[in-house]
């Protein structure tokens, strides 16, 4: 797949090229998404002719845009939302990190029944928070095809941060396939869209640089599991093409400012699959908030934005045009813009960096330096189980080494079609930026990083722990907790008031973007009562992590990983408080 292939595609939104009459692709993306302000609202949901890469397709939007206008509200009002449904199928709009009343939420069979064909639902929503958040269908698979859009919120105390002006940059994930077509590809075969897995010219310069022992060794290990190292992401460029405020990279979204100014970035993941490794050549990021919520100052050159995480950072431009640069974790393409004094600059793009390949730690054998010692290990001792056995991680993992067992927790899962692989020794990975970041001679954010600005507001400490296992099936593609999908899984419950500890342990070989509605997770990174809040914790391969919440929201709450077809495919959960 060529470079050209990435950097294709013009955004043609019906509405917007009519207002704006022509003008350049620049400035249409620029302005294609809109500004909405003050406290009621009328949004109508419909479809949207657009053009992302070349060919014609149908978009889901809103107001006749996708993304959706963005949405500018004020913290201590209660805004009034009128959403009509003019699409011929069930729609619904979840206000992403925005802490509601639970019928108000927006998720269809557990805060309302949806908002049926040509009807209208009213949302109103007391905003007690500021920050960046976004918005997006729950509906199906409308969230691929379009439905979502951006949040601000301001405090009513003013910012902590100075800034002179301020952008979105909401990063997504376009495809002219159908969200059916590529979760049917993945069902008939995990890595369909997986072109970069190893071949007869990484194994050479493996055995070159790591010795032909140990690369043979690694080979027949990861065989042995019928993984693959090059599983990165399930849906890559091969059909994505990747966002920025819903313009393709050849569009070039441009935002503007004057030098001397210092300007606020407000980065939104609205994708559906794909995470983003983000920097801007020349400039140092300083990130002031996440996932809505002020932090301690961080001076970083790039950070790793899950789906569904907000960033804030400030930048103090001084030279004429900057790129900033969104490349999809596998390296398989990028969502790019342009911060300039004026329209029309453009700035070097940088080459993306070498693609990440998953080690033994991302299997949840700690930090084993596997590649290295498996030469003399006897990896043939019993033949491979069948592709679809449900049996590969976990057995050949017992057969090598012998003495490892998996955690204690782990031990209660049994292998089989819903898990395919056990982690042995998962480990604490909130000072790893994530695979592909670490020590490419950049400063990279990390989970330990995030300090939140004031304490929190519960000091309590937990009456009780949930421990859940994230797990999967990569040959079925199938997903769940703890082994089961979530239509055979109870609901976990909560009593109202009550402090607890949910506890993550990613027995899988992806990352997952866990999502919890109408509570804060208070990410336990190290950082004692300044603990920072957030709506979506990743939990990266192999990876274990806490975090503490107050069941202080009564109702019915979804609860699932934000990979929008791992949650279809069961990594869903209901949580009650009452």
């Amino acid at each position: 797949m060529s470079r050209r292939r990435f950097v294709q595609g013009s955004i043609l939104s019906g509405a917007a090229l009519a207002t704006l009459g022509g003008r350049a692709w620049g400035m249409a993306a620029a302005n294609s998404a809109g500004v909405l302000s003050g406290k009621r609202f009328d949004l109508a949901i419909g479809s949207v002719p657009v053009n992302m890469t070349g060919r014609p397709a149908v978009a889901t939007g809103v107001n006749g845009l996708t993304p959706g206008p963005v949405l500018h509200w004020r913290q201590g009002d209660t805004v009034v939302l009128n959403v009509r449904n003019t699409l011929a199928v069930p729609s619904s709009i979840h206000w992403h990190g925005i802490r509601s009343p639970a019928n108000m939420d927006g998720v269809p069979a557990l805060s309302f029944r949806g908002i049926m064909p040509g009807e209208t639902f009213t949302y109103w929503i007391p905003l007690h928070q500021s920050g960046t958040y976004w918005y997006h269908s729950h509906s199906a698979f409308q969230e691929q095809t379009g439905l979502y859009g951006a949040i601000v919120v301001e405090p009513a105390a003013g910012y902590a941060q100075h800034f002179d002006r301020d952008h979105v940059v909401l990063l997504s994930d376009w495809s002219d396939s159908s969200p059916e077509e590529i979760v049917s590809n993945l069902k008939m075969q995990n890595d369909y869209y997986n072109f970069h897995e190893r071949d007869a010219g990484t194994f050479l310069a493996d055995a070159h640089r790591r010795g032909l022992g140990a690369t043979i060794g690694d080979r027949l290990m990861w065989g042995g599991m019928r993984m693959s190292a090059a599983d990165i992401a399930d849906v890559t460029g091969a059909t994505y093409t990747y966002l920025f405020n819903g313009a393709p990279p050849g569009a070039n979204w441009t935002g503007l400012f004057r030098p001397g100014e210092r300007v606020r970035l407000r980065f939104i993941n609205g994708s559906s699959m794909s995470f983003f490794d983000v920097r801007i050549p020349g400039l140092t990021m300083t990130v002031v908030a996440a996932d809505g919520n002020d932090v301690e100052p961080v001076p970083i050159d790039e950070f790793r934005i899950g789906v569904a995480e907000t960033y804030d950072v400030i930048v103090e431009p001084t030279a004429e045009a900057y790129t900033i640069f969104a490349q999809s974790e596998d390296r398989t393409g990028f969502a790019r813009g342009t911060l300039a004094t004026r329209a029309g600059l453009v700035a070097p793009i940088p080459p993306m960096d070498p693609r990440p390949i998953r080690t033994m730690t991302d299997m949840g054998m700690g930090t084993m330096n596997m590649g290295g010692s498996m030469a003399g290990m006897d990896m043939s001792g019993g033949k491979p189980a069948p592709a679809n056995s449900g049996t590969t991680g976990m057995a050949d993992k017992r057969r090598m080494g012998g003495a490892m067992k998996a955690s204690p927790e782990g031990q209660k899962l049994h292998v089989g079609v819903g898990v395919d692989n056990v982690a042995m020794d998962p480990i604490n990975r909130l000072g790893e930026p994530g695979d592909g970041l670490s020590g490419n001679g950049r400063r990279v954010l990390t989970y330990n990083d995030l300090r939140a600005t004031i304490a929190g507001a519960d000091p309590r400490p937990p009456s009780r722990e949930i421990t859940l296992h994230l797990t999967g099936n990569m040959q079925r593609y199938m997903w769940g907790f703890d082994g089961k999908k979530f239509s055979q899984a109870e609901p976990i419950r909560l009593a109202r008031g009550e402090r607890v500890r949910f506890t993550l342990i990613n027995d899988t070989m992806m990352e997952h973007p866990i999502h919890l509605h109408g509570l804060w997770s208070e990410l336990e990174n190290g950082q004692g009562d300044y603990r920072p809040y957030k709506h979506t914790v990743i939990v990266q391969p192999g990876g274990k992590l806490s975090y503490l919440v107050t069941a202080d929201a009564p109702g019915m709450w979804a609860y699932h990983c934000h990979l929008l077809y791992h949650m279809e495919l069961g990594m869903f959960r209901t949580v009650v408080v009452a």
